[in-house]
């Protein structure tokens, strides 16, 4: 009988980690003229791919805004395509020094152009760019400066307008009866989620009481509510000139915004995601359904287009629709689906220059 031996098998290549474990990024930081910023990437530069750049909300940090989304396990299928650089605004990343008394924090402008110190730090020509509240109008500012750069925008909470004399009374009112923390709150959740006291409200609430870089957090949310009115028009020269697609809770507190910001827009080049049950946070509270989304938005930039669809949108349809109605080739009303038997999915064609407005509005 043949005598048998033991062999033992050494793993050249480590095992992928669980996505509860998931691979560290690399931490960076480079000086701008405006100061220190920091940025964490995640994977390789992919060949003739821009990368996705994150920026994070007021209150909150890359962590803390984003990872429920790039977590999620749909998701992992769309960021092996590109890298990723999460960028944190000065002061916000974890274990951050407090600024000096009297510091002077740079604007929301100011942090806009910082963003070409990191992207020539990386030797990176594009990006899409993914951002929440303070986040999206800082990519949105960064995008009109750089249009050639910026190859897509998710915009999410956008409030593209400068406060007005009646916000900034309002506001310093609030300032007088509420605490910093509890006014970020208003500013990150629905009066719903706030009253429910959830538990994500919860935990934020304890993470800004607690926070070791408040004094910090307080001069970002200074500058997001001395920010300047974009001053966004339709047909005009002031105008996103890239695929963007604007995405809010229903109820959340910038849903009018946001709104208004669909309205301002070219509507050939703009998708409007309206979440349902999402509350003021939508990438904490649904990445399912943002994933899907986004995977439908870099489809129809020609990047994964042979990426088969989800179980997500196997157990539902996306229906894309627009207020205006129309038929056959006309027709403004688009449903994304697909059933057991079907192959992969196709994003929807854009549409025809001149044909009319064509701003896709989605309700999931």
């Amino acid at each position: 009988m043949t005598e048998l031996h033991e062999v033992q098998i050494t793993e050249e290549k480590p095992l992928l980690l669980p996505p509860s474990q998931p691979v560290p990024g690399k931490k960076h930081s480079v000086e701008t003229p405006y100061g220190l910023v920091a940025f964490t990437v995640h994977g390789t530069p992919k060949p003739k791919r821009p990368a996705i750049l994150t920026y994070h909300d007021v209150g909150l940090n890359h962590q803390s805004c984003f990872e429920p989304l790039f977590r999620f396990e749909d998701m992992q299928e769309i960021i092996k395509n590109f890298v990723v650089v999460h960028v944190d605004a000065p002061g916000m990343e974890e274990g951050a020094p407090l600024f000096p008394l009297g510091y002077q924090y740079p604007s929301l402008d100011q942090l806009a152009d910082m963003i070409p110190c990191i992207l020539q730090y990386l030797n990176f020509t594009s990006i899409i760019g993914i951002g929440v509240g303070a986040g999206a109008y800082i990519l949105a500012r960064y995008s009109l400066s750089h249009p050639d750069t910026v190859e897509g925008l998710v915009l999410i909470n956008i409030d593209p307008n400068a406060k007005g004399w009646m916000d900034w009374a309002a506001h310093k009112l609030t300032g007088l009866t509420s605490s910093i923390p509890e006014m970020i709150l208003a500013h990150l959740f629905s009066q719903e989620e706030l009253s429910g006291c959830r538990e994500l409200v919860q935990q934020r609430r304890e993470s800004l009481v607690g926070a070791s870089n408040l004094s910090n957090i307080q001069l970002y949310w200074s500058s997001y509510n001395t920010r300047r009115d974009l001053n966004f028009e339709r047909g005009g020269d002031v105008t996103l000139k890239c695929p963007v697609m604007l995405v809010v809770g229903d109820q959340a507190p910038h849903e009018d915004a946001v709104v208004e910001c669909n309205s301002k827009l070219d509507p050939t080049q703009t998708s409007f995601l309206k979440m349902a049950d999402s509350g003021g946070q939508p990438q904490l509270t649904q990445p399912g359904k943002l994933t899907e989304a986004f995977k439908y938005f870099v489809q129809g930039m020609g990047y994964m287009a042979s990426s088969c669809m989800t179980r997500l949108s196997r157990s539902r349809t996306a229906s894309l629709s627009s207020a205006a109605s129309g038929d056959g080739s006309q027709s403004r009303s688009r449903t994304l689906s697909q059933n057991s038997e079907s192959g992969s999915p196709q994003p929807p064609p854009p549409p025809a220059p001149g044909s009319g407005a064509h701003t896709m509005e989605v309700s999931c």
